[in-house]
């Protein structure tokens, strides 16, 4: 059970903070100043403190600074009735976790506790998950449930070689899974090869998977192994896999069949040893049943299937996700609690891709060390955006007036159409400019141009 010291001079206050916060089944200890609050302290665990400004014998301000040197695990949210916007910052700048305004909303008492425990149970699991062999997990932040789930699944199937297929929407962190079961398991010492099956055309992919002889075809100039050899001994990570060809997907089958290749052009046959793990953001079954995805590869690469969610699904972890790039980036920065809001109630299109791209935004282009509210809201494109005519005119009178007609996928694919079609207008139809734009990988751009029959040099 949370502990909860309140510390503050008025006993109204802290025998109601303490009736609310009791019936949440938080234990609660009460304090009519700092100087007795630290005594307990001393002799409690507590996790989380309502620590007024004002009180008697030691100030508040001085309070949080003592309390943050000796026990900087305990998050502190100060309150007070005689707030300013310049005590607040300071506040937050000292390490409080927030500043709540005289008088207590019940509501927001409530949500910074939870916020606050939520990113005390990531810092603890982080501290925690150090000391497992198993370090590479590290790499899968979040303290959502179904994280969680992925994490154990992650050293589960480390400790064998069953081929693992991955699924989840573009930008939700398959490759980071699919890394971290290769540095959990015993092939950790040997190469991880990547290879995105999107980003290669059709006439070259057998050569990048298998390799080639010299001479095989126009431009073979001297031999060249493929990704199947050079993760020899390790993992080969194939993303994208839905977009391999027919042909492609046969050959992959009987390498997974027989365990040995052969070379565009040549005739030796070289033994592999590889562990597959496959990825894709479509539904391999829904292919298999249209025809453009073997069933029986299907089969062979769906041993132990594992699903990343989207961020949307796991609002919980977007706070720990956008601490975890910022501490990539060595950008330290405090973040407010209404700031964190709108974060957590962003849809995330663009998934942790997309909250990767706002840290390194913010560690770039955003001046100060504290970020609220109104600051994500711009960075974000939410205020003070507005849409001119040429942006409006990329959406056709059809689209608009009969979207809300049609059914879910129709209405995504139409709008997802438009919405490049738009994109790559405003960048001139540069197709990496486009896709940095808008947070996916220019080989998914190039097969959503593909698939959508999209002229990128067109011009309205």
């Amino acid at each position: 059970m949370p502990a909860i010291l309140i510390i503050d001079d008025e006993p109204g206050i802290r025998l109601t903070l303490a009736s609310i916060l009791e019936d949440e089944k938080y234990e609660v200890f009460i304090s009519e100043d700092a100087v007795a609050g630290i005594e307990i302290l001393k002799r409690e665990i507590i996790d989380l403190i309502f620590l007024d400004v004002l009180l008697p014998r030691m100030g508040g301000i001085e309070a949080l600074e003592k309390i943050r040197s000796e026990w900087p695990a305990v998050e502190i949210v100060m309150i007070s009735g005689h707030a300013n916007i310049d005590m607040a910052v300071r506040a937050v700048k000292l390490g409080a976790f927030d500043f709540l305004e005289k008088p207590l909303s019940l509501e927001k008492v409530l949500t910074v506790c939870r916020n606050a425990f939520t990113l005390k149970q990531l810092r603890d699991e982080n501290k925690t998950l150090k000391k497992f062999k198993f370090f590479a997990c590290e790499d899968i932040i979040g303290s959502s449930a179904v994280i969680r789930n992925i994490r154990e699944m992650v050293k589960q199937a480390a400790g064998s070689d069953a081929r693992i297929l991955i699924t989840g929407e573009n930008g939700a962190g398959k490759e980071v899974i699919a890394r971290a079961i290769h540095m959990c398991s015993s092939r950790a010492d040997n190469p991880f090869v990547d290879m995105n099956c999107a980003a290669i055309p059709e006439s070259l992919i057998e050569s990048e998977l298998f390799g080639h002889e010299k001479g095989a075809f126009t431009d073979a100039v001297s031999s060249r192994r493929g990704r199947f050899e050079l993760a020899n001994g390790g993992t080969l990570f194939l993303d994208e896999i839905g977009d391999m060809s027919l042909s492609a997907q046969a050959k992959v089958l009987r390498v997974i069949q027989e365990q040995k290749i052969e070379r565009v052009g040549g005739e030796k046959t070289i033994e592999t040893d590889v562990r597959i793990i496959a990825a894709t953001n479509q539904d391999l079954d829904k292919a298999c049943d249209e025809g453009w995805f073997r069933r029986d590869l299907f089969f062979r690469l769906n041993v132990i299937p594992i699903h990343v969610p989207a961020m949307r699904e796991r609002p919980e972890d977007v706070p720990l996700l956008l601490y975890h790039f910022l501490k990539q980036m060595k950008k330290e920065i405090t973040v407010t609690q209404g700031a964190l809001d709108v974060l957590i109630s962003h849809d995330w299109p663009g998934n942790v891709r997309e909250l990767k791209n706002l840290a390194e935004r913010i560690a770039v282009i955003h001046q100060g060390d504290i970020i609220t509210e109104d600051d994500v809201q711009i960075l974000l494109h939410k205020k003070n955006k507005n849409v001119n005519k040429k942006e409006q005119a990329c959406i056709p009178a059809a689209l608009q007036d009969n979207i809300l007609e049609q059914n879910f996928n129709e209405a995504r694919e139409n709008f997802e159409k438009y919405f490049i079609e738009h994109q790559l207008l405003k960048n001139n139809g540069i197709i990496s400019k486009t896709a940095e734009a808008i947070g996916i990988y220019p080989s998914n751009l190039h097969a959503k141009i593909k698939k959508y029959g999209i002229n990128p040099a067109h011009k309205n």
